[in-house]
């Protein structure tokens, strides 16, 4: 494994380990939280935790080489609970980590075909993982900032990949499965 592919493995573990740890803090919110207008890009946790899952279908679809397109956000937010919305958001997950589990540097290198409304957008592999690893970040930090205003205290995000975090993040790794030496290889 050389180095670039052992990072986009690590940005995508880190990613599921975070939307782990966020949407497990979503399922103590309190009746209408969930919906409830906020202060933000998009305007509660509903709509921006579905904007999140759908765009990942978008992207993880592309790199995948498929031609799903814009129909990933039809209809914009599929999901009014947290349940089947968080069961999507880690199906996906694990499809971007296996994805970012077998590059290789040519594949990284590669061009992957991105289908948009009316056009074809082409982008490198590794500028397109690293534009989605933002935008999920991006969102993340929105819906960590809108529990705050909820009755749920927000979860702590970071410090997940260094081995002197391994004690902050053993209940998330045994919840999905993971061994700390899959996370460290």
């Amino acid at each position: 494994m050389t180095v670039a592919s052992r990072i986009m493995r690590k940005l995508a573990q880190n990613n599921h380990l975070a939307n782990h740890r966020l949407l497990t803090a979503c399922f103590s919110l309190q009746p209408g939280e969930f919906e409830a207008k906020r202060v933000s890009f998009f305007p509660s946790l509903k709509a921006t935790l579905n904007h999140i899952v759908t765009i990942d279908w978008f992207y993880v679809d592309a790199l995948e080489g498929g031609t799903l397109g814009p129909r990933a956000w039809d209809p914009e937010e599929p999901f009014d609970a947290i349940a089947p919305l968080a069961e999507a958001q880690f199906a996906v997950d694990r499809r971007l980590l296996a994805f970012c589990t077998d590059l290789t540097d040519a594949r990284l290198a590669a061009q992957t075909r991105v289908h948009r409304t009316n056009r074809i957008q082409v982008e490198r592999t590794d500028d397109l993982l690293l534009h989605l690893f933002m935008h999920q970040t991006h969102h993340r930090g929105q819906v960590h900032a809108m529990l705050a205003g909820s009755s749920v205290q927000p979860p702590q995000l970071d410090e997940f990949l260094t081995a002197s975090d391994f004690r902050d993040r053993a209940e998330d790794m045994a919840a999905l499965g993971w061994s700390e030496a899959e996370l460290g290889a």
